[in-house]
């Protein structure tokens, strides 16, 4: 027998459900319209709120305010209140007010040259919020409504719904449009009036993304006093990394030519050796299959004794190997056992400081390399605070898709921008052994941290030397092995070389190229600054020092590293692409004596940057 639904029942649900909806939808409103995040804009520490007035403003505070409009649905917008405004920045045309200024000029450039990741961080914060409110929301509409049930107790509910029984389609509709008013109208109240109120912005905006942009208050007057600065730096900021990043592919194209016609002439010599000596094997077989002539009775020649060698000569022949001194380093590798396309390409990059005009460098090598895998060997920020978020996004936004990107944070460096770089994809190094790509990689933060205006300290109670004899430790602990020591700062890695647990470590913070080079017995790379810092000098902008990467190249089955190759970008934006170089082979440490430890580098830190270095 088929079940029948009671007319009734049915009548009593539907009710609900469209309550539920209602409520569902007005949770999403409320949730979206009210969703607020604490993010950063350029230096600043800034508040991002929901808005349904059709406009994204910058509101600056005393100095007003910069209105565009908004490109969300919905005539959705977005009010960014920068928290950091003096109150006493009232004056536009004082020289206080242009230092004031032209300190964060830099920063502004830094921002509108990637502002995808600022924009994204900002997003997901308020995506984030907005969830995390229309779940309130819901909660509490629901839990009123079962509250409401209990209280009625179902005797009373009976009651009521007999009564409201007749009426309850115009009651169900009456509350759809009293509720979306009423979330239309609380939205609208939030946001103000639609669309860029104000007096039209300087056409120093022409051209760009905040054309049509207005202002208020006095903030017109520091557009025109400095817009036209800050966007000229903006501009040259880009043609230079454009013009850079164009001479990279360039430079990588003819070193890659260069490289293929050379593996071509090997391939052609060793063909050509092949065929000579299988020649000379032929013929070797065909004058032994030949007779031998016999020599006639009696001509047999005469037997003469061998010649004594005076003993004050030096004996002709081989001499014995000497044992190698202080000063013998390593010798160039063997032939890797693992076919060419096989080999785990790694671009290493270090002391970016924050330089994002880099970003699309990094990018471009790591196509061109056919990469596995990138290694930032620390002091990717400036000052390791919040606001810097945007610029270890930018670098992990610039890493293509399916290659991997590990980093061991340097002493410029925080916890909250190290968690925010592993929130972008990075794999942060903690202390413990990691596998990636096949590589077993073990590095930790710095243990010290350079601060502006504060200098370098210890961050903690453990020191250098300490940290270095933990890693030494848990390197030699390992029962699967340490294939790279990844840390910042050199010397925190002699106790792991010197230990024998360490075949090669990589790090940066000196600012300057080392290697590689035997220490212990272990091979050390120290890279120089992919930012081009130098000392005294802002990191941010066009280069002011020569930047460098490396590409290395590690075989599977030796567990070795093959070659390096250097790229420098230059201050003339030119970029240069050298040979592949043999990693060395470390010599056994009882041959060579007391290790050179090589250059050393200072536990406490370095120069900050800038400002940049160490």
């Amino acid at each position: 027998m088929t079940e029948q639904t009671d007319p009734g029942t049915a009548r009593r649900r539907w009710p609900g459900a469209v309550l539920l909806v209602l409520a569902v939808l007005f949770s999403l409103v409320m949730g979206v319209t009210t969703a607020s995040a604490e993010g950063s804009l350029g230096p600043h520490e800034a508040r991002y709120d929901v808005t349904t007035d059709d406009t994204v403003t910058l509101d600056l505070g005393p100095l007003g305010t910069l209105q565009i409009a908004s490109p969300l649905p919905l005539t959705l917008g977005v009010r960014v209140t920068v928290q950091e405004i003096p109150e006493g920045l009232t004056e536009v045309t004082s020289a206080t007010t242009l230092a004031a200024l032209g300190n964060d000029l830099q920063s502004y450039v830094q921002l509108f040259s990637a502002p995808r990741p600022t924009v994204e961080a900002a997003t997901r914060e308020l995506v984030r919020d907005a969830i995390g409110r229309a779940t309130t929301w819901l909660v509490v509409l629901v839990g009123a409504w079962w509250l409401l049930r209990v209280l009625l107790g179902p005797a009373r509910r009976r009651e009521l719904g007999e009564r409201v029984a007749p009426h309850e389609r115009q009651i169900a509709v009456g509350c759809a449009l009293v509720l979306v008013g009423a979330t239309v109208l609380t939205a609208s109240s939030i946001g103000g009036s639609h669309g860029p109120q104000g007096e039209p912005a300087s056409p120093v905006f022409d051209g760009t993304a905040l054309a049509g942009a207005r202002v208020t208050g006095r903030l017109g007057g520091v557009i025109d006093t400095y817009g036209a600065q800050a966007l000229a730096a903006y501009e040259d900021n880009q043609r230079f990394y454009a013009r850079a990043d164009a001479n990279l592919v360039v430079a990588w194209r003819d070193r890659q030519a260069a490289i293929d016609a050379q593996a071509a002439a090997a391939a052609a010599a060793a063909q050509a050796q092949a065929q000579a000596d299988a020649e000379a094997a032929a013929e070797a077989a065909a004058a032994s299959a030949a007779p031998t002539p016999t020599t006639p009775a009696g001509l047999e020649a005469p037997t003469q004794p061998p010649l004594a060698v005076p003993t004050d000569q030096p004996t002709i022949g081989p001499s014995p190997t000497p044992t190698l001194g202080p000063t013998a380093g390593p010798t160039p590798g063997p032939t890797p056992t693992t076919a060419p396309e096989d080999l785990v390409t790694v671009v290493l990059m270090s002391d970016l400081h924050c330089n994002v005009g880099m970003a699309p460098l990094v990018h471009t090598l790591a196509v061109r390399s056919h990469a596995r895998l990138v290694l930032d060997a620390g002091d990717t920020t400036m000052d390791g605070t919040a606001v810097e978020r945007f610029c270890v996004t930018t670098f992990a936004d610039a890493i293509p898709k399916g290659v991997d990107l590990v980093t061991s944070p340097g002493n410029h460096d925080s916890r909250d921008t190290s968690a925010h770089y592993a929130s972008a994809g990075a794999k942060v190094l903690d202390g413990k052994v990691v596998t990636v790509d096949g590589l077993r990689i073990l590095g930790d933060h710095d243990p010290n941290e350079t601060r502006l205006g504060a200098g370098t300290s210890q961050k903690g109670t453990e020191s250098a030397v300490d940290e270095g004899a933990r890693l030494a430790q848990t390197a030699c602990e390992d029962e699967d092995g340490v294939d790279l020591l990844l840390i910042h700062t050199p010397d925190v890695g002699l106790a792991s070389l010197e230990s024998g647990c360490v075949p090669a470590q990589i790090s940066g913070h000196l600012h300057k190229r080392y290697g590689p080079e035997q220490v212990g017995a272990g091979i050390r790379y120290i890279s120089s600054s992919s930012a081009g810092a130098t000392l005294g000098k802002p990191t941010i902008g066009p280069l002011n020092g020569t930047a460098e990467l490396t590409v290395l190249r590690w075989d599977p089955g030796t567990r070795r590293f093959v070659d390096h190759q250097l790229v420098q970008v230059r201050t003339d934006a030119s970029v240069t692409v050298g040979p592949r170089v043999p990693w060395p082979v470390p010599t056994p440490v009882a041959q060579i004596g007391t290790p050179d430890t090589g250059p050393s580098s200072p536990t406490t830190g370095s120069p900050t940057p800038g400002a940049t270095g160490g």
